[in-house]
C-alpha cells in the first residue's frame, strides 16, 4: 500500500515526486550476517567502441532557477558518452560520485529494497574518464537521455553506455532539485525538493496537477538549454565530432514524456523515444484528460513508445491521443512481463541485491516484473538502436521495429 511520501505520481509518466527509502527495518534483518554493504556491476556494452566520458557543469545565466526562487541562475550537471579511440590508463567512471549515492539512498524508491545495504558509490560504469574520442567515424548523432522524476541520469548508465559503444554521442542530463541529489564540482551536492513540493500540493488535484507542470516545463527548459549550450561548452577534444544536425532523445518515465514534449517544442530534435513515459499531467496511466500539448497535437517527426506489460493504446489514453494526433512515422511495443523500472538500471541492479541479500522473489518482481533481465536488456538495446539508427543514421534495422519477430519473443507491437 502506498503511503502520501511513498506515491509515485503517474508511474509510466513518472512524475514521481515523492519516496522513501524502502523498509529498513525488515531489510535489516534479512541481511544480518552479511559481511559489508553490497557492491553491485552493469553489463557491458554490446557494440563494437570502447567508450569514453566527460562531465560538465552548465550554468544557464538567463533565467531564475524555477525550484530555489532566491537563485537568479539555473545549474545542471551533464554527462557525454562517446566511441573512444582506447581506454588503456583512464579509469572507468563511477555509476554515481559520493555524495549523489548518499542522496540516492535516502530517496531509494526501489520497492522493498533496502538501500542502506548497498554501497551504490562503488558501481563502476563502462565509461572511461577523460578517454581520447575516436574520431576516424566523425561528426557523430548526438542523443540525449532524461531519467525519471526523482532519478539521477547516472540511472540510465546501460543504455547510454550502450548506444556510445555503437557509435553516438550521448548526453544525459540532470535536473537539478529534481534528481535525488545532484554533485557539482568542489563536491557541493543539491538533493531533490521534489517530495517536499508534493507534501504542499497534497491532496488537491489542482495543485498536483500544476506542480506535474511546472516539473515538465523545468525538464524541457533545461534540455532546450543543454542544446543551446553544448556546442560551445564541449572540451576541446570533442569539438567537431558531435553532429548537431542529426539530434535524437530518449527517456524513461518522466524523462520519456520530457523527451517527447522537446520534440514538440523544439525542431531540433529530429526523432524521440519513450520508455514508459505517459505524456499526460495525471497520476494515474489509465486517467484520461490533462493532456500535454504533445499528446493533444500529436508531431510529425518519429517516435517509439516502449511500454511496461500492459501499458498501451488502449491502456495509456495520452499515447492513443498522441498517436492518433501525430503525422510522423511511429512505433509502439512493450515487452511481456516488464514493469516500470524494467527500463532503468534497476532490471540489472535489483537481481543481484536480491541474490546478496537474500530477498524474496516478490521483491524482484514488484520493480522490474518477470522478464528475464538479459532478454529485457538486450530487447531495449536493439530496439533503441535500430530506432536512432533509421533516423539519425539513415540505416536499414533489418525490419525489426516493423513488427513481432523470433528475435525478441517478449516484445508485443501495439
Amino acid at each position: 500500500m502506498q503511503t502520501r511520501r511513498s506515491v509515485i505520481v503517474s508511474a509510466a509518466a513518472a512524475v514521481a515526486l515523492s519516496a522513501v527509502p524502502a523498509r529498513a527495518a525488515s531489510a535489516a534483518s534479512v541481511a544480518s550476517g552479511k559481511a559489508g554493504p553490497v557492491r553491485l556491476t552493469l553489463p557491458a556494452p554490446s557494440g563494437p567502441h570502447p567508450v569514453g566520458t566527460v562531465s560538465l557543469h552548465l550554468v544557464d545565466a538567463s533565467r531564475s532557477d524555477p525550484w530555489i526562487t532566491s537563485q537568479p541562475y539555473r545549474e545542471l550537471m551533464i554527462s557525454i558518452r562517446y566511441p573512444a579511440r582506447a581506454v588503456g590508463g583512464h579509469p572507468a567512471a563511477p555509476q554515481m560520485l559520493a555524495g549523489e549515492a548518499a542522496g540516492f539512498a535516502a530517496l531509494n524508491s526501489f520497492t522493498d529494497v533496502p538501500g542502506s545495504q548497498v554501497d551504490w558509490s562503488a558501481t563502476r560504469t563502462h565509461a572511461h574518464e577523460g578517454a581520447p574520442v575516436d574520431r576516424r567515424s566523425g561528426p557523430l548523432p548526438v542523443v540525449c537521455y532524461s531519467p525519471g522524476a526523482g532519478d539521477p541520469r547516472s540511472l540510465g548508465t546501460t543504455l547510454c553506455d550502450d548506444l556510445a559503444s555503437r557509435g553516438y554521442v550521448v548526453v544525459s542530463v540532470d535536473h537539478t532539485y529534481d534528481a535525488s541529489a545532484v554533485q557539482f564540482p568542489g563536491g557541493r551536492v543539491e538533493g531533490s525538493v521534489l517530495p517536499a513540493e508534493f507534501d504542499n500540493a497534497y491532496p488537491d488535484p489542482g495543485r498536483i496537477k500544476a506542480l506535474l507542470q511546472k516539473t515538465l516545463a523545468v525538464r524541457v527548459a533545461d534540455i532546450r538549454f543543454v542544446l543551446d549550450e553544448l556546442p560551445c561548452a564541449l572540451p576541446r577534444a570533442l569539438r567537431g565530432m558531435l553532429d548537431f544536425g542529426h539530434t535524437g532523445m530518449f527517456g524513461q518515465s518522466a524523462g520519456g514524456f520530457t523527451a517527447l514534449q522537446a520534440m514538440h517544442d523544439d525542431p531540433r530534435i529530429a526523432a524521440a523515444a519513450d520508455l514508459d513515459g505517459v505524456l499526460a499531467y495525471v497520476q494515474d496511466d489509465d486517467a484520461a484528460g490533462s493532456l500535454s500539448t504533445v499528446a493533444a497535437d500529436g508531431v510529425d517527426r518519429p517516435f517509439l513508445l516502449i511500454g511496461k506489460d500492459g501499458n498501451d493504446l488502449s491502456t495509456v489514453p495520452s499515447w492513443d491521443a498522441l498517436w492518433r494526433h501525430s503525422r510522423g512515422w511511429h512505433r509502439g511495443l512493450s515487452l511481456r512481463g516488464a514493469e516500470h523500472a524494467t527500463y532503468t538500471d534497476a532490471e540489472a541492479l535489483v537481481p543481484q541485491i536480491a541474490r546478496r541479500l537474500g530477498l524474496p522473489r516478490k521483491a524482484v518482481v514488484e520493480n522490474i516484473g518477470t522478464i528475464m533481465p538479459r532478454h529485457a536488456i538486450a530487447a531495449e538495446r536493439a530496439c533503441l538502436a535500430a530506432f536512432f539508427d533509421r533516423w539519425l543514421r539513415g540505416r536499414d534495422d533489418d525490419g525489426l521495429l516493423d513488427g513481432s519477430s523470433g528475435r525478441y519473443p517478449e516484445a508485443r507491437f501495439f
